[in-house]
């Protein structure tokens, strides 16, 4: 997606440094961080939302793996902290690239309820 802000980064077309990277992901931070580490788990491969991944392929389950070896690196992995996907536009989507939150650094409220 030659408009898409993510691709762009994926590319090297916009400076960021990963915190992560393999074959299928990358991993930098939020420039608008809602947490002392808020970082975003992005698949190299574009899919606009989360109901655009096809059954059967593995990259929720390759983000997940991301996420463990960055919290442990971090020091999050005892600590906690949450992993947020937002699903089109009611539900809180703005890049239409596929991205998974991780925050933590402090105490976060449930706002569940």
């Amino acid at each position: 997606m030659s408009d898409c802000i993510f691709c762009k980064i994926i590319k090297g077309e916009i400076p960021s440094t990963f915190i992560y990277e393999d074959d299928k992901l990358v991993a930098f931070k939020d420039i608008h961080p809602a947490a002392p580490t808020h970082i975003l788990f992005v698949p190299k491969k574009h899919y606009a939302t989360l109901n655009d991944v096809p059954a059967g392929d593995t990259i929720i389950s390759d983000v997940t793996t991301a996420i463990q070896k960055t919290a442990k690196k971090l020091g999050l992995a005892d600590k906690g902290y949450r992993v947020v996907t937002n699903v089109n536009r009611e539900g809180g989507q703005v890049v239409f690239h596929l991205h998974v939150h991780m925050l933590g650094g402090r105490a976060l409220e449930d706002k569940m309820g």
